[in-house]
């Protein structure tokens, strides 16, 4: 009997995304898949795009969709719907994954006439939790990983067919994805692959499953080249349709002319490269390790089941600034859900699902919370939302609580400006600063941590990587986009916040200053003030105030021993080391960008321009400082290969320690309209 192709293409853009990437994108990915595959209309496949970017496509590139819509129309494609912004649904409450697929599910329907009964698992993230909110807005099933199922003690031969789960009375069929399939897609030659599946033909096998990635046809490294100018695209489709052994199908079609193969439970897991990523460092190096003894001994396939590693929401334990992240938008959802219908409109819930897309809430291969224009598209919506919340039924100008469950307070000042956000024990630092008119937070920024991929930087060597047939996979190459050395690697000992004090004394090193206790609150002023000493040789007390569009923070030395004081102010600056970004002096110079180092002494102004942001931060002090400013960059790798990317501007501030008081000031100022 021939074996049943069941063949789908997930493709989708982070929010936030450069139109100019979406665009190549498109040029050399969809756009060239669209027209291969409607030349062959006898070749059934499943599409799936994310409704961010179905809207972009449709806007700019309405020829190419006019395609997907005739191939839809003439039954060639299935859709696959999904969260409407691509968010992992595990990680959203359930009310919030019953609107995202509701609203992709009713754009799918608008543009191609029919409701999707499929549906697109981001990251295939499985938590038992999601059944209830996809069976209830009517998807009958989606495709996970064959791991899942391995886990479970099923064998990789039972895996060609569907099966049934349940989670509180309600049911959801699960297709198996091969990861035979994802790893020989496209990169092993076409007729590798045709002769593949005719062999699980020859085995009696009912369907292969696959759904992957649609980027691999075409963005990964040497892709387009390998897919479409030489031809692999075509000649895989030729090479599946002359074969008397192999069917195409959409998973409707075979869904529904198949009875389940039985019931299953899943447990909580993603595809097996997630459960290394996934992982603290040093775990995920000895997780890698055994993985890798066991597949030299020959029991890769027969092991791996059983050799689990991290699950998908251990990134919010890992990177502390996705956790922050993920809580602030599950507060802001919250207080959404709880507003009357009246104030409540479109416009505060599609700044919501934007806030949830994944993206930027984890890292694996490719960039993602280490790419400052991914995180800047959340809080963009965050603060957008916030803002229109603070409009719709006013809060406290002041809150405290533990929001990121770390076991340490914060407390939250706002006006119509600005909202400042501190942990007032131990560093007594800032960890947001938001500028509402912008949508923007100025302690959006990452620390420099330790991720377990470094070891192939040093363990590198040319041509370690090189495919003997096809192409490399974007998992197996190492490549370089910048020069990396060992100091871009170096852990920060201290989280990137903003006023992080030191103190020198005189003829000594530099110590952290801290701790830091909550000294009061004055909240008609919308000032905290902090107490914090150091081996009783200083006493400072140190105070946030916010005056309209403007943060003041200022040190007072009850008590002080001689030496130096400084703070560390990490910003988070748009242009980053783009053009765009620049210090500007009282005199009206521009010495550099926000890329190069800056030294000054006796400074007591200075302006942040950056054309991005459409405004700029105007800092002044009460007294004449040493300033040092420089760009903090982390590494991390992506499909293209290891990369530093600028998070922030580090300004330091040094001045003598001495009585009464200092003061630094930080003053939004919006570019004209």
């Amino acid at each position: 009997m021939p074996i049943t192709l069941l063949l789908g293409v997930h493709a989708h853009q982070p929010v936030g995304n450069f139109p100019e990437v979406i665009n190549d994108a498109h040029e050399r990915c969809y756009r060239p898949f669209l027209r291969t595959l409607y030349r062959f209309p006898e070749f059934r496949f499943a599409a799936h795009f994310s409704g961010w970017l179905l809207d972009y496509l449709l806007q700019n590139f309405p020829e190419d969709m006019a395609l997907l819509q005739e191939m839809a129309a003439r039954g060639q494609v299935e859709m696959f719907g999904s969260g409407d912004c691509e968010p992992v649904l595990a990680a959203i409450p359930n009310r919030d994954r019953l609107g995202q697929i509701h609203a992709l599910s009713e754009r799918i329907e608008h543009h191609f006439g029919e409701r999707p009964r499929g549906a697109w698992l981001t990251e295939r993230v499985w938590e038992g939790t999601v059944v209830p909110a996809l069976s209830d807005s009517g998807i009958r099933y989606v495709a996970v990983d064959d791991y899942h199922f391995l886990c479970t003690g099923r064998s990789s031969n039972e895996l060609d067919s569907f099966y049934t789960t349940e989670e509180d009375g309600r049911v959801l069929d699960l297709f198996p994805i091969s990861e035979q399939l994802r790893y020989r897609l496209p990169f092993s030659p076409a007729q590798d692959v045709v002769r593949y599946l005719e062999s699980l033909a020859d085995q009696g096998q009912s369907a292969a499953i696959y759904f992957d990635d649609i980027e691999k046809f075409g963005i990964w490294p040497e892709t387009y080249a390998w897919v479409y100018e030489k031809g692999w695209l075509e000649q895989f489709l030729s090479g599946v349709l002359a074969s008397d052994k192999i069917l195409t199908s959409t998973y409707s079609d075979y869904h529904a002319g198949r009875p389940t193969r039985g019931i299953v439970y899943l447990p909580t897991a993603s595809y097996i490269e997630m459960n290394e990523w996934t992982l603290p460092a040093r775990a995920a190096r000895t997780f890698s390790d055994l993985m890798h003894r066991e597949k030299e001994a020959g029991r890769g396939e027969e092991s791996k089941a059983f050799i689990r590693g991290g699950i998908w929401r251990n990134f919010l334990a890992r990177y502390p600034e996705a956790n922050w992240m993920h809580k602030r938008m599950l507060g802001l959802s919250e207080r959404l859900a709880a507003l009357p219908h009246g104030p409540h409109t479109q416009a505060m819930t599609d700044a919501l699902y934007r806030a949830q897309a994944n993206d930027a809430y984890w890292h694996g291969l490719f960039g993602g919370l280490y790419l400052p224009h991914l995180r800047r598209a959340i809080w963009n919506n965050l603060l957008a939302l916030e803002s229109a919340l603070d409009g719709a039924a006013p809060r406290s100008p002041i809150a405290r609580g533990d929001l990121d469950h770390d076991g340490a307070e914060e407390i939250s000042v706002h006006n119509v400006h600005l909202q400042a956000v501190l942990r007032p024990e131990g560093d007594g630092a800032l960890v947001e600063l938001d500028s509402y008119p912008l949508c923007h937070n100025f302690g959006d920024t990452l620390r420099r941590g330790e991720e377990h991929y470094y070891k192939k930087i040093s363990d590198h060597r040319p041509g370690d990587t090189q495919a003997t047939e096809g192409i490399a996979s974007a998992h197996d190459r190492v490549d370089f986009k910048h020069d990396i050395h060992a100091g871009d690697i170096v852990p920060d000992t201290r989280a990137r916040g903003m006023f992080q004090d030191s103190y020198t004394p005189t003829g000594g090193t530099p110590r952290p200053f801290s701790p830091y206790t909550l000294d009061r609150i004055q909240a008609p002023l919308s000032t905290v003030t902090l107490t914090g000493g150091q081996d009783g040789l200083v006493v400072v007390k140190k105070r946030f105030h916010l005056d309209g569009p403007a943060l003041e923070a200022s040190w007072q030395f009850p008590r002080a021993a001689a030496g130096t004081f400084s703070t560390e102010i990490n910003l988070a600056m748009p242009s980053c080391d783009g053009f765009l970004g620049c210090y500007v002096l009282e005199d009206g110079s521009m010495p550099c960008g926000f890329g190069q180092e800056l030294t000054r002494n006796a400074l007591s102004h200075l302006t942040l321009q950056d054309g991005i942001l459409k405004g700029k931060l105007v800092l002044s002090t009460s007294r004449p400082m040493n300033f040092q400013c420089s760009p903090h960059f982390t590494v991390s790798q992506s499909e293209a290969g290891f990369e530093k990317v600028m998070q922030a501007v580090t300004l330091r501030l040094t001045w003598p320690v001495a009585a009464g008081t200092v003061s630094v000031r930080l003053e939004l100022v919006p570019d004209q309209a």
